[in-house]
């Protein structure tokens, strides 16, 4: 869809600037049911010193502040590594309608990787996932960061 390419260029835009801090590049892009951009965030555990930082958190937590709710019915978010179990429970609490990645993560994914938690019949909200969107470009975006760091 030509739209969630261009959200996911927004969501690489943040994940560069995640990189230009020093942090792991993940960017995450939230977006209401109107197209608007509602939020984007980078990762910031390490600037923050707070292991709950998350990309996809940092997003939840400025939309939910600028729409004056904790639950974001209808919403998207983009990101760029499918999210690991803490920010997919974080979607979920927020009723989150749709997720888009880029890369998947066979380390830590909670959504087709090593989980498969948005389609877990035991949960009380689901959310639509669609995975590999710009999917070379994020992945190359991590691969780079990991191996300077090496």
């Amino acid at each position: 869809m030509p739209d969630d390419i261009f959200y996911m260029e927004e969501a690489l835009c943040q994940a560069r600037e995640g990189l230009a801090a020093g942090e792991v590049p993940v960017g995450a892009v939230l977006v209401g049911e109107d197209g608007a951009i509602l939020a984007r965030a980078c990762n910031r555990p390490i600037g923050l010193s707070d292991p709950t930082a998350h990309a996809e958190v940092l997003a939840l937590r400025a939309a939910a502040a600028l729409v004056g709710n904790y639950r974001l019915p209808g919403t998207t978010v983009y990101v760029t590594i499918e999210p690991c179990i803490m920010c997919l429970g974080a979607l979920l609490q927020a009723r989150v309608r749709r997720l888009v990645f880029g890369a998947p993560d066979p380390k830590g994914g909670a959504c087709v990787s090593l989980f498969r938690l948005p389609e877990d019949p035991r949960l009380n909200h689901h959310l639509k996932v669609t995975g590999g969107i710009r999917e070379a470009e994020c992945r190359e975006l991590l691969q780079e960061f990991f191996k300077a760091r090496r």
